[in-house]
């Protein structure tokens, strides 16, 4: 299981890479193979205020249907197109072309309250 060390987790299996005032957001390596293949992925359009922990779009793969859910606050910047239209992306590359969301942190704060590479890898048992 890949557990990038830069980035900061959620116990919900999502991910964020904080760089200034951007917070680029997809879920994890363990997320998306727990999930199996994934199908398709709903996210919001670009202007959503996302609240942290609040559901702001959904996951389909060939298990289950997730709710994916805020790292941060903040403000929709980007949506990934390329998911969108090729959502196995999210299985191959969670870290790189698989990312979902770009936001305009809102409340950098938060980012203390996530864990970090060690405590996720303890969280999933990895």
């Amino acid at each position: 299981m890949n557990v990038p060390e830069e980035l900061k987790y959620t116990k919900e299996h999502e991910w964020v890479r904080i760089e200034g005032e951007t917070g680029t957001i997809g879920i994890t390596d363990f997320a998306q193979g727990e999930l199996g293949d994934v199908v398709f992925v709903e996210l919001p359009p670009v202007g959503t205020m996302l609240a942290k922990d609040a559901t702001f779009g959904t996951i389909e793969a060939v298990k289950a249907v997730s709710d994916l859910y805020a790292p941060m606050s903040g403000e929709v910047t980007e949506v990934n197109g390329a998911v969108g239209g090729t959502p196995e992306l999210v299985n191959k590359e969670p870290y790189g072309a698989g990312w979902m969301l770009k936001i305009r942190v809102t409340k950098p704060a938060e980012a203390e309250s996530l864990l970090d590479a060690t405590a996720y890898k303890s969280l999933t048992g990895k």
